[in-house]
């Protein structure tokens, strides 16, 4: 997952539960156990349901990092 501390690759979990027409996609750092969801459509790619979440996650990294 792009940059981390120091330019470490972190793990990140995935877990996605469609509900009706719709996908709940959620992704978890491994590090801090920080957690983000978006919802997608369920027959979205699964390829793009997890870049989605993936994107929100760093985004949210970024925003909570230290300056």
């Amino acid at each position: 997952m792009g940059r981390g501390r120091a330019d470490q690759r972190r793990d990140v979990f995935i877990e996605i539960v469609t509900l009706g027409t719709y996908a709940k996609v959620t992704a978890i750092d491994s590090d801090t156990g920080i957690e983000v969801s978006v919802t997608c459509p369920a027959n979205a790619p699964r390829a793009s349901m997890e870049a989605a979440a993936v994107n929100k996650l760093e985004y949210v990294l970024r925003k909570n990092a230290p300056e």
